[in-house]
């Protein structure tokens, strides 16, 4: 295998190549990544994305071979606020937002209490414009926002309230978000996530208080990792916001931010940190059979607008 840049280089994210045709296979790749994991996970906590172009890898069966070769455990997408929809076990189609739409950058579940360490995407079907990846490094966003707005964030953890339709409505239900119809199943995964709930008259409502700043289990280091910005009413813009403002009440919101204490997250702090993102961002484009690893506290990820037909498969461990 080959590298596109040197070994001390921070390229985000890191693209590796088969440098022979006969290395492309799914079975030599899993046989190099068994052999190089020590290798490649240097790699990914220095890189936090590793991008693996030229492989014979294309149907989600051959994708999920290959994550776990990486991580044997993969992980279910129980609680998850993403619309997507189970391919093969454990992988899933990527959020299925419209295409029109932006979705911003974020860390997986960062929500939860037991989020994804990593998550592995493939590209199927690339658009036939934009679609694109963009991430950002969560160590250079902690470390290029205004020291006030980063202390409020991190004193003050950031709490996530959603609110989970009983069939038709607006947002998710509780049952696809939890893949389950039985209310004594999503009570104990609350309890065993450290989830305050409470079934209303529309569904259930939920309120998670989780941190805005985590230390990699590995490497030690600082990073930003929450999607205050995301979560929060003003991410859907003036418009939409008002409207929904006027139909409800931000307790019934289908998901809303506050800061962890239950006040109110300033719209200035939002606005730069939104604004930190962008300047940070790096687009990747897709090309078919492209194999994307992340790192999800070193990395955040989002998806650019898109025209055309467009399938990324994504599992997560």
């Amino acid at each position: 295998m080959q590298s596109e840049t040197p070994d001390d280089a921070t390229a985000l994210p890191l693209r590796i190549e088969p440098s022979a045709d006969h290395e492309r296979s799914l079975e030599s790749l899993v046989a190099w990544v068994m052999a190089e994991r020590g290798w490649l996970e240097a790699k990914l906590h220095r890189h936090g994305a590793l991008l693996l172009r030229g492989f014979e890898v294309d149907r989600a069966e051959q994708f999920e071979l290959f994550c776990r070769a990486v991580d044997p455990e993969l992980k279910r997408y129980v609680g998850g606020e993403s619309p997507r929809t189970v391919v093969a076990g454990h992988v899933y189609t990527s959020t299925e937002y419209p295409s029109h739409l932006e979705i911003s950058l974020h860390n997986e579940a960062c929500y939860a209490r037991e989020w994804p360490r990593r998550l592995y995407l493939l590209c199927v079907e690339p658009a036939r414009h934009g679609g694109e990846t963009q991430l950002a490094d969560g160590r250079k966003v902690l470390a290029a926002l205004d020291s006030a707005v980063r202390q409020r964030f991190t004193d003050k953890q950031v709490m996530y309230v959603r609110n989970l339709q009983d069939g038709p409505g607006l947002g998710k239900s509780w049952q696809q978000t939890f893949e389950t119809e039985d209310r004594d199943a999503v009570e104990a995964h609350c309890r065993s996530e450290d989830v305050e709930f409470e079934w209303t008259d529309f569904g259930l409502r939920t309120r998670a208080i989780r941190p805005a700043v985590m230390r990699h289990p590995v490497t030690g280091e600082e990073a930003w990792f929450n999607q205050a910005d995301q979560s929060h009413v003003s991410s859907r813009g003036p418009r939409v916001e008002r409207s929904l403002l006027r139909a409800m009440s931000e307790d019934e919101l289908p998901r809303h931010a506050l800061f962890g204490d239950g006040s109110p997250i300033d719209r200035a702090d939002l606005e730069h940190v939104r604004g930190v993102l962008r300047g940070l961002e790096v687009v990747a484009p897709w090309q078919r059979g492209d194999l994307l690893l992340l790192d999800n506290v070193l990395v955040s990820h989002g998806r650019k607008p898109f025209e055309g037909e467009r399938r990324v498969l994504v599992a997560m461990a």
